[in-house]
């Protein structure tokens, strides 16, 4: 036989068949430092040999894991060898591959892939885009590809609160699949708070035998009626618990995959369970009087040090989440101990005195070797020396912090709370409130720019939050936290020069059949048409844009305020109009409509521009401040969208057209959503005036929607007289019975 035929043969049998025809795909999230599609493929039909240095032992077993690649000879390298050029390889990065200490180098050509770090952390990370790119190509095959990747931030988290709904220990670990899958190295165990106890505590048994276990299913149900706490077995017994050798075997779990545990044992509010069965713990002396521990009392401290103790012996993290957060402190101000301590250490509030108890169970934490962390509360009396911030109202808690000097990870509610909204609040099954969409998880920028520049290495990374109140199951935690974890993954990866929303929006379309093959119950895009309306005040003008969560959407629209259909007109551009119109669009798949019409009220009225007095100011709200409501731009799903303006007392404001106007309507938009105390006005009333003295009433409007339906609503409360009026100054005022925000957006006088 001929020799060269020979030699050709040998390298068929022993090497993968490299093809071309399949199309290939490298849209790994989040995006890669450095990314280079080569021409080829590696087929996967035939074993690939495994070798790796010591190092990387125990991440070999995540590549014996992934389904697609088949796994010949494995082999512990000790000393390079020809055969070693060939195969899966995970080695050691040196200096002349220029691979930063966090990152890998990824490259897969005809003589298979390898894969090189400089530790297990980042020869996980390369094993992740590994995986990830064997679920994008559907296990056939594998681009020829080079990639090189690195980390922005140190801390990539997310959080999973198992208090308020309990979640099954095998959901856990397909949690921590899916964080390590996107890069993510932090799981936030939020373990403990009045919903429920959930990790065994051998020294409190009670923790588990009645704290973890509550009357009603779910925690909405539970936190109306009563809110008491039952015995295990009891008939009604709604809960449940992780024992220490599940715990150790879910850290030991996403050890392996790249994630630290950090577990969070509230203190010294959100402690109500606690105190349902070490009720001397408590100011009162009695279960169910109060959810913060008495911190005059030395038990409190020996309490909380027992727990810790066995916590640590479980969790090997370098941090321990204290909570720290919204304390009522109340009953301190009035109980002996508390005052007698107060008094004791010289301290001059309650927030100092919760200051006190914090850095008591820092200097603990850190006589073991590790670091405490909490919410922005913690900042309140003052803060020890070695903890950590984790800012959750907003930004302000995080700036401070590490202005300070502080380690800080961000959480702003406004853009990383999962519990939220993620699209129209009025097709979504009840959530906390907010609205906190793909795009703008996507938007944040960890590092606010009021941070001193030589202060910003404090900002570790950011966390997403998954508060589980109206989440009662693991599948709806699943629709709640993705794709949006998707976005947060490339906001704590990815540097902001390589970050885009138009690429991540495309690569993003390649994720949604990798989600579906891992059965993730995910938010699927919604077809809904979204409006932005942009009033023109120079050329008095409205330029209306439609959207949709598709990546590709077909929307059709009308202008004459009939109901779009299939041979309407398909948009493309912005529609822009100078005259008071009624514009309706939807979504259309083929010639069939598939969301509901959304439509916009253009109104080119006579407000647009004018003063308007407030005789009571807004608070909290000011969105566009005086201008808000005559500025010709209504408001969108959300109050925090820069249109709402917010009020807490009545409302009650004047119009100034400057001359005497006819007045033949006046009107007012309201939001209302229960959940976080946002109430249509009680009473809606319109006076007039031509001196701005003397008002004479032009009608008056009575709110007849309840506020038990938590679901999201808008209502124009409108005042028409039997005919117009002449006037110069226009009143309206609004009652706040629910003493909760009134949100109110344009006032439309024509």
């Amino acid at each position: 036989m001929n020799t060269k035929l020979l030699i050709c043969l040998a390298f068929i049998f022993c090497f993968p068949l490299v093809v071309s025809a399949q199309q290939t795909n490298i849209d790994i999230i989040p995006r890669p430092t450095k990314s280079l599609l080569q021409e080829g493929q590696l087929s996967l039909a035939a074993p690939l040999n495994l070798y790796y240095v010591a190092e990387f032992s125990e991440v070999k077993d995540l590549i014996l894991n992934i389904q697609g690649i088949q796994i010949g000879e494995q082999e512990l390298v000790k000393k390079l060898k020809k055969q070693h050029s060939n195969g899966i390889r995970l080695f050691k990065a040196m200096d002349f591959d220029h691979i930063p200490e966090a990152g890998y180098l990824l490259e897969i050509d005809g003589s298979g892939v390898l894969i090189k770090a400089h530790n297990p952390s980042g020869m996980i990370s390369g094993v992740q885009s590994l995986l990830q790119l064997t679920l994008l190509n559907k296990g056939q095959h594998l681009p020829f590809a080079r990639i090189e990747d690195s980390p922005r931030f140190p801390y990539r988290g997310l959080h999973l609160d198992v208090s308020r709904n309990f979640m099954p220990f095998t959901f856990l670990k397909k949690y921590i699949d899916l964080m390590a899958l996107y890069k993510f190295n932090h799981f936030h165990w939020h373990l403990t708070d009045g919903a429920g106890w959930r990790l065994e505590i051998k020294k409190y048994p009670e923790l588990t035998q009645k704290a973890a276990w509550r009357t009603h299913s779910t925690w909405k149900d539970w936190w109306n009626n009563g809110r008491q706490y039952v015995d295990q077995g009891s008939p009604n017994a709604s809960g449940g618990y992780y024992t220490q050798e599940q715990a150790r075997e879910l850290v030991a779990y996403a050890a392996k995959r790249g994630i630290q545990i950090i577990p969070e044992i509230e203190m010294p509010a959100h402690s109500e369970e606690v105190l349902a069965v070490y009720p001397e713990l408590s100011c009162t002396g009695k279960p169910y009087t109060q959810g913060e521990l008495c911190l005059g009392n030395e038990g409190t401290y020996t309490f909380l040090k027992n727990v810790l103790d066995e916590v640590m012996t479980i969790f090997p993290s370098t941090y321990i989440h204290i909570g720290g957060d919204e304390a009522d402190k109340s009953h301190w101000k009035t109980c002996p101990k508390c005052q007698a301590l107060k008094q004791k250490e010289g301290l001059k509030s309650e927030e100092e005195l919760q200051s006190y108890a914090v850095r008591q169970m820092d200097k603990y934490l850190q006589s073991k070797g590790r670091k405490l962390i909490g919410w922005d509360e913690i900042l309140q009396g003052g803060l020890s020396e070695g903890a950590t911030v984790m800012s959750w109202r907003g930004e302000k808690g995080g700036i401070e912090a590490a202005n300070a000097g502080h380690d800080v990870i961000m959480t702003p509610g406004g853009y990383l709370y999962f519990d939220t909204y993620q699209t129209d609040p009025r097709t979504q099954p009840e959530a906390l409130g907010g609205f906190v969409p793909l795009e703008k998880v996507y938007s944040y920028d960890p590092i606010p720019e009021d941070i001193a520049e030589d202060k910003r290495k404090h900002i570790l990374g950011a966390q997403a939050n998954v508060w589980t109140e109206y989440m009662n199951t693991y599948q709806h935690v699943e629709y709640m936290a993705f794709p949006r974890a998707l976005a947060l993954s490339e906001v704590v990866w990815t540097s902001p020069e390589n970050k885009s929303w138009k690429d991540f929006k495309k690569r993003l379309q390649s994720h949604y059949p990798v989600l579906q093959k891992l059965e993730v119950n995910y938010y699927r895009p919604s077809y809904n048409v979204i409006s932005t309306v942009a009033y023109d005040s120079l050329q008095a003008k409205n330029t209306v844009t439609f959207a949709s969560e598709q990546f590709v959407p077909n929307i059709k629209y009308t202008i004459d305020g009939s109901d779009p259909n299939a041979s309407s007109t398909t948009y493309n551009l912005p529609i822009e109009l100078a005259k008071t119109a009624t514009v309706k669009a939807a979504s259309f798949l083929d010639s069939t409509r598939v969301s509901p019409i959304e439509t916009v009220e253009l109104d080119m009225h006579k407000a647009i521009g004018k003063e308007v007095i407030y005789n009571r100011p807004w608070e909290g709200y000011p969105a566009q401040g005086k201008s808000t409501l005559t500025n010709g731009t209504k408001g969108g799903l959300s109050y925090q969208d820069g249109q709402w303006q917010g009020f807490i007392n009545n409302f009650d404001v004047t119009v100034d057209f400057e001359r005497r106007e006819e007045i033949a309507s006046v009107a007012l938009r309201f939001m209302q959503v229960p959940g976080p105390g946002v109430y249509f006005p009680g009473e809606f009333k319109v006076q007039v005036s031509d001196n701005g003295k003397t008002y004479r009433d032009l009608g008056t409007v009575i709110n007849q929607v309840g506020t038990t339906d938590p679901a999201l609503k808008f209502q124009v409360f409108t005042v028409k007289p039997n005919k117009p009026v002449m006037a110069r100054y226009i009143r309206i005022k609004a009652t706040n019975p629910m003493k909760g925000y009134l949100f109110a957006d344009e006032i439309v006088i024509y």
